[in-house]
Formats: C-alpha cells, structure tokens, sequence
C-alpha cells in the first residue's frame, strides 16, 4: 500500500509542477555493446579490435536533453578526434542532428542527415504503454522508479550494412513480398518524479518524471548531470530545415541507399579493391 501511494503521489508532483515555469539541462552517456558475430566467423581478433576502435565513436556518446513542463530536445555532443586518428569512423556524428518532442502536440521529430541529405522524420506520438513498478533506487541524489514495456523496434539496423547476406537465396513463391518480422525491443526505465517534466533520452517519455536510465536492446543511457532552471534561459528550436517524411518513408530510402552502398563495396571486393 505505501507502494501504490508513493506512484499516486509521483502523479500528484507532476500535474502540480507542470503548471509552473520549469526547464532544464540533463548529461547522459550512452554505451552500447556489440555483437561481433555479424562480422563473420573468420576474422582475426586483431580485425575485431581494429573495428571495435573505428566503431567508439558509435558504441560510446554523449547527449545532452534540453527540457521545459512541453519540449525537450536531444542531441550528441562532438567529440574531437583524437590527434593522429586516421581512416572511417563508423557511427560519428556531424553534431547537428536532433529529437524534438512536443508533448502538447503530440509531435516528434528527428532531425538527421544521411548520405549528405537532410531529413525530418515527423511521427505522432502514441502514449508508451508502460508498466509501472514499484522498485525504486538511487541516481545521484534523486529517487527513481522502475518501469518497463515492450515495443516494435522501428528504428535503421545500422548492423546489417556489415552483415553477411546469402547470395541467389531462392524466395518463397508462395509470398507476396519479403518481409522481415518486426524487432522487439524490451526496454527498462528509471524515471523520477522529483523532476516533473514527462520526457527522457532518445524517444522515450511519457512517464510520470524524467527518465534517468534507460536499458533497450543493447544500449544503456545514464544521466550523469542535471542543471534545474538555470541561470541562462533554455532554448529549444523545433527542427524546420529537411525533407519531411514519416518513419516508414525513411527507413525504406535508408534501406534502398544502404542496399545500393553493399553492392558498390562488394563490386570493390571483387574487383581487387578494399571493402569496408
């Protein structure tokens, strides 16, 4: 019983400070953790290394979150490259793509560029179905909360770029189409009612405070610094340069330039040249 009344009271904070003037500033380090199997069953673990060191950029990053009681925005921090760096470094980010979430207008854009264009991937945004719990613990000095749910992953995977697909594979002539079944992501927040602004890393919000920590997939996202009501106001600019298009119109130029970049290596393989 003094469970459920800590969560009613957690709404009760919300719906209290949302009223006010309330803005912010939350640091989170993202790390992710990869399966080197989709690399193949024959590379040196000198290879793996090597690929491991270009992929940093990609596997480790820093965000920042700039929130107000209606907007957030959510963006990579540059990082420098480290003197004497040289060759691709998979993953690394020109520093100017965003998450915009409007929770008044249920609106959510992200802005990224991507084989040198532009675009704006406008969705709506549905109310997360979370579970919440009532397991609680300590980061830093606030109070957070258990909640868990289990969603359609809808996002790119950038990892079957690297994959090893069977070449003249036969398709079933019963089927239509190919279609791969939608992933499944199985995601874990810790979320704090002591700050009263429903958003959180990445896409995820919709919880009764600002989400801390986040565990989906393979990556965890930890907040490591909040600044409440700073002394500088907190801008936040709805992304507006782009090609507006909805997630699914997206990922299918992204799959189709992806599918074109495969075979424009593998020609260079075969022909005696270097892939990836």
């Amino acid at each position: 019983m003094k469970s459920l009344l800590t969560l009613f009271l957690a709404f009760v904070t919300v719906a209290t400070f949302a009223q006010k003037d309330f803005q912010g500033k939350a640091t989170y380090m993202s790390k992710t953790t990869m399966d080197m199997s989709r690399f193949g069953d024959q590379m040196s673990e000198q290879q793996k290394k090597q690929i491991m060191a270009r992929m940093k950029n990609f596997l480790e990053k820093t965000y920042t979150l700039s929130f107000n009681k209606n907007e957030s925005s959510f963006k990579e921090e540059v990082k420098l490259d480290a003197p004497g760096t040289s060759g691709p470094r998979w993953g690394a980010s020109n520093g100017q793509g965003s998450i915009y979430k409007n929770l008044q207008d249920r609106e959510m854009i992200e802005d990224v560029e991507q084989f040198s264009k532009r675009f704006l991937v406008v969705e709506p945004m549905e109310q997360p179905k979370w579970e919440l719990g009532t397991e609680s613990k300590k980061i830093g000095q606030y109070t957070v909360y258990k909640a868990t749910m289990t969603t359609v992953d809808t996002k790119i995977d950038w990892g079957g770029i690297f994959r090893r697909g069977r070449r003249n594979q036969p398709k079933d002539s019963t089927k239509t189409e190919d279609k791969e079944a939608p992933k499944m992501l199985n995601v874990t927040a810790w979320y704090t009612p002591q700050i009263p602004v429903s958003s959180g890393p990445e896409s995820y919000w919709g919880l009764p405070g600002l989400i801390l920590e986040l565990n989906a997939d393979r990556t965890t996202m930890l907040c490591t610094e909040i600044v409440i009501n700073p002394s500088e106001p907190v801008e936040i600019e709805k992304p507006k340069k782009g090609k507006k298009v909805s997630r699914e119109e997206y990922n299918k130029i992204i799959k189709v330039k992806t599918e074109e970049l495969k075979e424009r290596f593998q020609n260079r393989r075969r022909g005696g040249g270097r892939g990836f």
